[in-house]
């Protein structure tokens, strides 16, 4: 299989994405794919038979207040609330979570909990 010769992070990613790209091609649900960069997390629902974006958040567009500023994890969760949010006025419920190489630890774990508390299904 041609994954034994792709190294490190793409590697992990490959995998994990083939395994959602097929379960959720087969049953007609968008993925919710997670991007995390040092500062930031974003996150977006796609539809890959489409190949188009439905709802897209990203923590630079949160509306923050308040003297002390929330952690990285605390702005991950009001993210996921965000996004299940949004998912709702578009009445999708089910998903299929697209981690990519980011283990489902810490910020993408915080995401994750809190859109299924928001809501949507995965």
């Amino acid at each position: 299989m041609i994954i034994k010769h792709i190294k490190g992070n793409k590697r992990r990613k490959l995998r994990s994405r083939i395994k959602v790209v097929t379960k959720g091609r087969g049953a007609g649900k968008p993925r919710l794919s997670v991007y995390r960069s040092s500062r930031y997390l974003y996150a977006q629902l796609i539809d890959d038979v489409k190949g188009t974006t439905l709802v897209a958040v990203s923590e630079k567009e949160l509306k923050l207040t308040g003297d002390k500023q929330p952690t990285k994890t605390e702005r991950a969760k009001l993210l996921g609330a965000s996004l299940a949010q949004k998912a709702k006025k578009k009445d999708i419920k089910k998903v299929v979570f697209d981690r990519g190489s980011y283990q489902y630890h810490g910020r993408v774990k915080s995401f994750a909990d809190e859109a299924r508390d928001g809501g949507l299904e995965f």
